[in-house]
C-alpha cells in the first residue's frame, strides 16, 4: 500500500512541481500514472522512493514513512527509474548482486530469481558482460531484473516500457498481473495510454502537479462519454 498525504515539491522557489497531492493505491492493484511532459509525474515518484524530500506532507510505504523510516521503507519497493545509463562499467551479474547484496537477499535465493528473471528477459548470455556495451533496450530490461531480485511488494515503475522488445514487455505485464494476485502493489506511470487501457486497474492522471483524476478508467469515458483515449486525456487535462 502507498499512502501519500498533501504532498509537494517547489523547485528554485516558484516552480511547483507537485502541489499537495494526496493519493491512497491499496495492495492488490495495477495503477498507471499518466501526464504531459513536465506535469510532475517524475517528481512524485522519486518522492515515493526516497530519492526526493517532500517540501511538505507524508509518504507512506505499506505504513512506513519514507523519510522518518527510510530503509525499512525502501525494503518493499522495487524502482525502476527513467534512466537505465547507470553501474555502466560493471558486468549485469556484478550489478545484480550488487543490489542483491543491498537488499540482503541470501545466494541461494538471488541464483533461483536471477535465473529466472534472466530467462524470461532473454539476458542470460549478457549477464557477464559489462553493462556499458549494452544497448538502451538491455539495459533498461537489467534495470528491471534487478528492481525485482529481492521480491519486493510494492512495485513503482517510471516508464518501465520504453526500449523493451515486445517479448520482454508481455513478460513484464505478466509479472504486473501475477504480482497483484498475490495481494501486492504495482504504480508505474506511461505516456502510452493503450497500455493503460489494457492493463490497469484504475489510472490517476496528473496535470501541471496536481491530481485530476483518480479511478477507473471505465467511470472516466462514461464520465465525458467519449472512447478516444487521447481526446478523453486531453479534455481531462483542460478541463481542470
Amino acid at each position: 500500500m502507498i499512502e501519500i498525504k498533501n504532498v509537494s515539491k517547489t523547485y528554485n522557489g516558484n516552480i511547483k512541481a507537485v502541489d499537495n497531492v494526496t493519493l491512497n493505491i491499496p495492495n492488490g492493484k495495477i495503477i498507471g500514472f499518466i501526464g504531459l511532459n513536465g506535469a510532475g509525474k517524475t517528481t512524485l515518484i522519486k518522492m515515493m522512493t526516497g530519492i526526493l524530500k517532500p517540501d511538505n506532507g507524508t509518504i507512506k510505504i505499506n505504513g512506513l514513512d519514507i523519510i522518518e523510516n527510510s530503509l525499512e521503507a525502501k525494503q518493499n519497493i522495487g524502482y525502476i527509474t527513467d534512466s537505465p545509463d547507470m553501474f555502466l562499467r560493471l558486468t549485469g551479474i556484478e550489478f545484480i548482486n550488487f543490489i542483491s547484496d543491498i537488499y540482503k537477499v541470501d545466494v541461494k535465493t538471488r541464483k533461483a530469481k536471477i535465473k529466472y528473471l534472466a530467462e524470461q528477459f532473454g539476458l542470460v548470455d549478457l549477464l557477464d558482460k559489462p553493462m556499458q556495451g549494452y544497448s538502451h533496450g538491455m539495459r533498461q530490461k537489467m534495470m528491471v531484473v534487478a528492481a525485482l531480485v529481492h521480491e519486493p511488494s510494492v512495485w513503482i515503475l517510471d516508464e518501465p516500457m520504453i526500449g523493451l522488445d515486445p517479448r520482454s514487455a508481455v513478460a513484464l505485464k505478466k509479472m504486473m498481473r501475477e504480482h497483484v494476485k498475490n495481494g501486492n502493489t504495482v504504480f508505474f506511470s506511461t505516456h502510452v495510454l493503450e497500455v493503460a487501457e489494457k492493463l490497469c486497474d484504475e489510472i490517476v492522471i496528473i496535470d501541471k502537479g496536481k491530481i485530476v483524476y483518480y479511478g477507473t478508467l471505465e467511470a472516466l469515458i462514461k464520465k465525458h462519454k467519449k472512447k478516444d483515449l487521447e481526446e478523453l486525456f486531453l479534455e481531462v487535462i483542460n478541463n481542470e
